[in-house]
């Protein structure tokens, strides 16, 4: 089969070089020639575990090709994708600008019968607008049905996610439609979710809620354990025990980031506010994530005597989470421009992060690795969960600080071994 996909961000790259390598022909439209070049040459803008060595492959296999013309790769097409963006507005509610920018473009293009497929996530009612715009603009002769075909892809695990789904949701009022796009998954391994276009695009929204509600869940555990005596970490080992909550998400930290879980959970809130419903159980998880960004700081502040103010604080993992480099939304963000305003000297590294996250944090010293990082600091927060920090001669961090004291934003080591070595330790929730 012959698709198009517009966009090559996580989603739009990732789906189109599985789908290339399932042996299907794939257009990869973007909107930047330097871009389209590099991508033409294997040269991928993002980091994912795999995805640069399939995307060469397919490249090479003229498979996969990407292409700024709209009218080549529309044409062509079996089925065509939207798989842009669609952040945060400084309301709340999702900016849909592109996705419909986009839908006008690929209507002008169409030609014969094309299933136009949603894959960004798009607040419910979105595809409604869509059918109207492509409608508008269409060649006469051309037809065409929606589709939503939500993602569930996490960073890090994006190609394993892309292949082996739990559930492959596939919404649509049409049974053409539907059977178009049975068959172009049909090598993928995932529970089928056959239902309407609305019920598509809600599914998406409440997946990543969900688990919002969760992280912060357990945040929450943590802080009232810490408070009363409590070991946050057994407490949630505790009940993720019961099959009816399980253990997934359950881990107290820094916070929740990235691309999906903040931007999602503040559509979700105006989408129910639109609809005149106020959905306070998902603002109360807003507000339990900032406060596990703020609690770093406080667990700063006071491992620091109370004085933060010229103090040297060495920063292990800026990207969301590990196997990404990702930045977007990102708990150190926030943790390191109030430690900043504070008055922190900051030193920091992660793995793959740095270059992006230098768009992202001006003002502090990014280190080329951990070591350098935690030298002659007088605190050294962990940030993000990569490997590679769990593996770190601690003997040699401590030799290098100033003085030894950790802050475990993400419970990666055991208290009693790092205690052992004379450091001071502080996790989350412990």
């Amino acid at each position: 089969m012959t698709i198009t996909f517009v966009g090559h961000g996580y989603v739009g790259l990732v789906t189109a070089a599985v789908f290339a390598d399932l042996g299907n022909i794939v257009w990869v439209i973007g909107h930047t020639q330097e871009k389209i070049d590099n991508l033409n040459k294997g040269i991928i803008p993002i980091y994912e575990p795999g995805l640069s060595e399939i995307v060469q492959r397919n490249v090479k296999a003229k498979r996969l090709l990407f292409t700024l013309d709209y009218d080549q790769a529309i044409k062509s097409s079996s089925v065509v994708f939207i798989a842009v963006g669609t952040p945060s507005k400084a309301t709340g509610d999702a900016d849909l600008s592109v996705v419909y920018e986009v839908a006008e473009k690929i209507g002008k293009h169409l030609d014969g019968y094309t299933v136009v497929v949603t894959k960004s996530t798009v607040p419910v009612g979105t595809n409604k607008k869509t059918r109207e715009l492509i409608e508008r603009v269409k060649p006469e002769k051309a037809t065409f049905d929606l589709a939503s075909v939500p993602e569930f892809l996490r960073e890090g695990q994006a190609i394993s996610d892309t292949l082996r789904p739990d559930r492959i949701v596939i919404g649509t009022d049409s049974k053409k439609a539907e059977d178009v796009l049975i068959e172009l998954h049909e090598p993928i391994d995932g529970n089928y979710v056959l239902t309407n276009i609305e019920t598509a695009e809600m599914i998406k929204y409440a997946a990543n809620a969900f688990l919002s509600v969760k992280i912060s869940f357990a945040n929450a555990i943590a802080f009232l354990s810490e408070l009363a005596g409590a070991d946050g970490l057994k407490v949630l080992e505790g009940i993720g025990y019961d099959k009816r909550i399980g253990n997934q998400f359950l881990s107290p930290g820094a916070g929740y980031g990235g691309s999906c879980f903040p931007k999602d959970v503040r559509a979700l809130i105006h989408i129910s506010k639109q609809n005149g419903y106020r959905f306070t159980m998902l603002e109360a998880t807003e507000e339990v994530n900032k406060q596990a960004m703020e609690a770093i700081v406080t667990k700063a502040k006071k491992l620091l005597g109370g004085k933060i103010d010229g103090q040297t604080i060495g920063i292990l993992g800026l990207s969301f989470k590990p196997n990404t480099d990702d930045m977007r939304d990102a708990p150190s963000i926030t943790i390191i421009n109030v430690l900043k305003t504070l008055g922190a000297k900051i030193k920091a590294f992660d793995p793959i992060a740095i270059e992006t996250a230098k768009k992202k944090i001006t003002g502090i010293e990014f280190c080329k690795d951990a070591y350098e990082a935690a030298k002659d600091a007088e605190l050294l927060i962990i940030l993000t969960e990569w490997n590679e920090f769990k593996q770190l001669d601690l003997n040699k961090i401590k030799s290098v600080m100033k003085n030894p004291v950790i802050l475990d934003g993400r419970n990666i080591y055991n208290p009693t071994e790092v205690k052992r070595l004379g450091f001071v330790y502080q996790g989350v929730g412990r």
